[in-house]
């Protein structure tokens, strides 16, 4: 695993008790028997990584500590095994144990992102919100390129519902990743929590246009909307439904993004419903109910049971 893309997993890891980390638990416990992850060459040490993280979110504090001393031997000194010890800390120490740490481990590199990004968690967590915003703007002054830091500012500012704050903390995402849908994905619902109704519709909009597959030879018409791009045709139609039914929404847009006309957004709206449908009916096997808000309602459980599925 490329080390920056291991560090950014390691800045995001919170535990959970997910049911994927119980299964990776389950399948790679008797890695620690008789040396075993050796015969898997470089992926061993990936793997007791993943054991590491996932043994602490099942709180087997005993098997992450084997996988913790077993990589602390191996990698002595790397900021990888920094951060696994600071995330061990979190566990099981105090939150001004692991906030020393992190301060202590930032003294001594602190153009590490992962660190600044662990300190904050910390914070989060405690309920300190300006120290955690603080934390990750400091870091942001001076390392501006850290997408993944911009969003966690953005998801701290939106589970305070400052919206606007939010908005402006994906702005920078979208431009430094302007390819990945995901992030105008979050922008727009981001935008549509804001009250912000166009330009939650326009950005919706745009990553249906970016995860249509152009070169594929089935018709976008004729696909099956799954993942981001079902979200965004959901979206599509919580917007057009406002927009329709709320007049207001039309000209209380905060960033002024125009709404489109009656004409177009009748046409939005009718295609939003027939993708919706379409992805009702694969999903489920039965058929669409009827009217807007019995099939939003219907979307919104298909949508959160995929979601739950994938963590």
């Amino acid at each position: 695993m490329e080390v920056t893309a291991a560090l950014q997993r390691l800045a995001a890891f919170q535990p959970h008790k997910s049911t994927k980390s119980q299964l990776l638990l389950d399948q790679n416990k008797s890695l620690l028997n008789k040396n075993a992850y050796l015969k898997q060459g470089d992926e061993g040490w990936e793997t007791l990584e993943k054991l590491f993280l996932a043994a602490l979110d099942q709180g087997d504090i005993e098997t992450a500590d084997n996988c913790l001393k077993i990589l602390s031997e191996r990698f002595p000194g790397s900021a990888r095994i920094d951060c696994l010890t600071g995330i061990r800390m979190e566990v099981t120490e105090s939150p001004d144990i692991a906030l020393q740490y992190y301060g202590e481990l930032l003294e001594g590199d602190s153009a590490n992102a992962s660190f600044w990004r662990r300190k904050a968690a910390v914070y989060r967590k405690l309920g300190k919100i300006d120290q955690a915003v603080q934390e990750l703007s400091t870091m942001l002054d001076t390392y501006y390129t850290e997408v993944d830091g911009w969003l966690e500012l953005a998801d701290i500012y939106s589970s305070c519902q400052q919206y606007t704050y939010a908005l402006q903390s994906l702005a920078h995402t979208l431009l430094l990743a302007p390819q990945n849908p995901f992030h105008f994905l979050q922008f727009a619902e981001t935008a549509y929590l804001a009250a912000d109704i166009p330009l939650a519709l326009k950005t919706y909009l745009q990553v249906v246009d970016m995860t249509d597959d152009d070169d594929d030879d089935v018709p976008p018409i004729d696909t099956i909307p799954t993942g981001v791009t079902l979200r965004a045709w959901f979206g599509v139609k919580l917007c057009t439904h406002r927009l329709t039914t709320e007049p207001k929404t039309a000209s209380s847009s905060a960033s002024q993004t125009p709404a489109p006309s009656a004409t177009t957004l009748s046409s939005l709206d009718d295609l939003a419903t027939e993708r919706l449908r379409t992805a009702y009916l694969n999903t489920t096997r039965e058929s669409p109910p009827q009217g807007d808000k019995a099939l939003i309602d219907a979307l919104a459980k298909v949508i959160a049971a995929g979601s739950a599925k994938e963590e």
